[in-house]
């Protein structure tokens, strides 16, 4: 439990004028992580990381996740260039399948999302190391590219999966992987096994996020987390008590964070709901002797 990161999601119903302050006070609680989202119709993943890194001086900052189809590779490594070469040491990169809908929505869904993935961090993360990447893919076509400015120190690209074969292809492609809110121990342990039967080496590391709820009435907490217990349930194809949260009082909320650990997470990011997000983070960091 000692080597297990604590980080925080800023919730992509918060406004982004929020961010700035909201990612100072988390570092001021000693939050190891803050995590921006990129979802169809909110914020942009890539400027509110870059807004969260600049307004703090150690957070390390992850990007969950950018959807591999709305974005080329080449502008994608250009991107996260320009911030690790600023911020260096503090981002972590994750990209993804995007959700499927919405990837119709805007004309961008991929004939294959398996290839597509593989291509992207692939390419992504060559670029990143300064090489000269020619592609000529199922999904993703370069020609010569290489970055100018290359960063000295490339970003921990992690690929954001749920399924099976696509976390066998994390494993196989990706320096990590992040799991979606509502998945247990169980989970973790299984994901953490398919990730190395696609070639996963020891240094492979494992996100997971979690609802969170926080409070002195469990049944208060349970109720405040339940539309988005429910709404995760239908996602995942669950019963929604088969969601896992971290949630309830601190010391409860600390014990479900070291069940993650214990199974194999190496980060923790808390996605917390209710009232005053902050303060329930620093209730559970002192849970945990933080």
């Amino acid at each position: 439990m000692t080597t297990v990161r604590i980080g925080v999601m800023y919730d992509r119903d918060w406004a982004p004028e929020g961010l700035p302050g909201f990612a100072r006070e988390a570092e001021a609680l000693g939050v190891d992580d803050l995590w921006v989202v990129e979802d169809l119709g909110w914020n942009g993943g890539v400027s509110a990381a870059a807004v969260a890194l600049g307004a703090t001086e150690r957070l390390r900052v992850g990007i969950g996740i950018t959807p591999a189809p709305l974005r080329s590779p080449a502008l994608l490594a250009m991107e996260l260039a320009t911030l690790a070469r600023v911020f260096p040491g503090r981002l972590v990169a994750g990209i993804g399948h995007g959700v499927r809908e919405w990837m119709v929505a805007v004309g961008a869904a991929p004939r294959s999302p398996l290839a597509l993935l593989e291509e992207t961090i692939g390419s992504v993360r060559a670029l990143l190391r300064g090489e000269r990447v020619e592609l000529e893919g199922r999904e993703v076509r370069l020609d010569g590219v290489r970055l100018v400015h290359p960063p000295v120190e490339p970003p921990p690209v992690v690929a954001g999966v749920v399924r099976p074969r696509s976390l066998e292809l994390s494993g196989r492609v990706a320096d990590g992987t992040v799991i979606a809110e509502g998945h247990g121990p169980r989970e973790v342990e299984s994901a953490r096994a398919l990730a190395g039967k696609g070639g996963a080496g020891p240094g492979h590391t494992l996100t997971v996020l979690a609802f969170c709820c926080v409070g002195d009435d469990p049944q208060q907490a349970e109720e405040t987390l339940r539309p988005q217990v429910e709404g995760q349930a239908a996602w995942l194809g669950r019963p929604a008590e088969q969601v896992f949260t971290v949630s309830g009082r601190a010391g409860e909320a600390a014990d479900r964070i070291r069940e993650l650990a214990a199974a194999g997470a190496d980060t923790v990011v808390l996605r917390v709901a209710g009232a005053e997000p902050l303060r329930q983070l620093g209730r559970v960091l002192r849970a945990l002797g933080r």
